[in-house]
């Protein structure tokens, strides 16, 4: 890639045989139209180069079964390397075993201004004890995982993607991008960062600490039918009366003896399971239509726009209304807000 204005950021993909194929593509897509918006818009940050970097060079196949070429070997990788992404993949239980590979990581990562793992990539990272001490996040299903094996990292499994020093890790697969685009705002600013994510049909990028998964992922699927029944009527039912007494009633249990059941097999409180539900719903209804906040706070629950507001700012660390201009799926009467 052309070099702008005599100077680049240079960014090492690193690959491995069973990468996750969008682990890799996913970020190396957000910094090549970076380039591109840099150059031909005439701005005056240094750009960005772009470096795939494999064993060898030679061909190999993802995990799911595309092959992809890297552009160079390790060995032949810039010295001096601003970003170095690590994807994750099917391929990463071997990688993380890997001693060249995690000897390669660990020479590079000193003088690199900031390291970065997509997915499982993380477990590399770990491997190689750059993220000891630190946050991390990874893929939700292999959080559990990922803090068993290494001890010395403080796992996170719901957001996005966690930065934590000059060391950045990202939930699974798109993520990677949310992440490359929060590197692009770093290095640039909030409307380079906003353009890629346009025109990459992501409309907004999604803050990190956003959960990556939704309310009925997040927790763990009761045995008891009754508990069930309930989760799927929070789900069809946001606004109705869902208090712990409500809800043990239609589930025919005491409070006390459903609450303790209830978070006995889901791993979350029944309060604590309706915000989440209320909030996703919200946060659709945000995304999807041009309904007055107030209107969807009474429709999801909140009651009052000032509790949705204090919901939203606790776990997404942005207000409905901001919540709405980013990603919101296509322009709206701004008096909605």
């Amino acid at each position: 890639m052309r070099k702008h204005a005599g100077s680049h950021r240079e960014v090492v993909i690193v690959v491995y045989p069973g990468v996750q194929s969008l682990d890799v593509t996913g970020p190396l897509e957000v910094f090549a139209g970076t380039q591109k918006l840099i150059e031909g818009t005439g701005r005056k940050e240094a750009g960005y180069r772009i470096t795939v970097a494999g064993v060898d060079g030679a061909p190999l196949r993802t995990s799911s079964g595309l092959e992809i070429v890297p552009g160079a070997s390790r060995a032949d990788v810039p010295k001096e390397i601003d970003t170095l992404i690590v994807p994750g993949g099917a391929g990463s239980a071997d990688a993380s075993k890997d001693e060249a590979l995690l000897d390669w990581i660990k020479a590079a990562a000193p003088s690199t201004r900031r390291v970065a793992s997509v997915c499982t990539g993380a477990f590399l990272l770990a491997a190689a004890g750059l993220l000891d001490g630190r946050r991390a996040t990874t893929h939700w299903a292999s959080a559990a995982r990922l803090a068993e094996r290494y001890p010395a990292v403080e796992v996170d499994p719901e957001p996005i993607y966690l930065r934590d020093g000059n060391v950045w890790t990202s939930a699974g697969v798109t993520a990677g991008m949310d992440l490359a685009l929060a590197l692009v705002e770093e290095d640039l600013d909030r409307d380079a960062a906003l353009t890629i994510a346009r025109h990459l049909v992501l409309f907004l990028r999604r803050p990190g600490n956003q959960s990556q998964f939704s309310a009925t992922l997040a927790s763990q699927q009761p045995e008891r039918v009754p508990l069930r029944e309930v989760q799927r009527y929070v789900v069809e039912s946001p606004s109705a009366d869902l208090s712990v007494e409500a809800l043990a009633t239609s589930a025919h249990m005491s409070p006390r003896h459903f609450a303790r059941a209830f978070r006995a097999e889901t791993g979350i409180t029944p309060a604590r399971y309706v915000e989440r539900v209320r909030l996703e719903a919200a946060r659709r209804r945000l995304e999807d239509t041009a309904a007055p906040v107030a209107a969807v706070a009474a429709a999801c629950g909140f009651g009052t726009p000032e509790t949705m507001r204090r919901v939203f700012l606790r776990a997404l660390n942005v207000g409905p209304a901001e919540y709405r201009r980013r990603f919101h799926t296509a322009t709206i009467d701004s008096s909605a807000a």
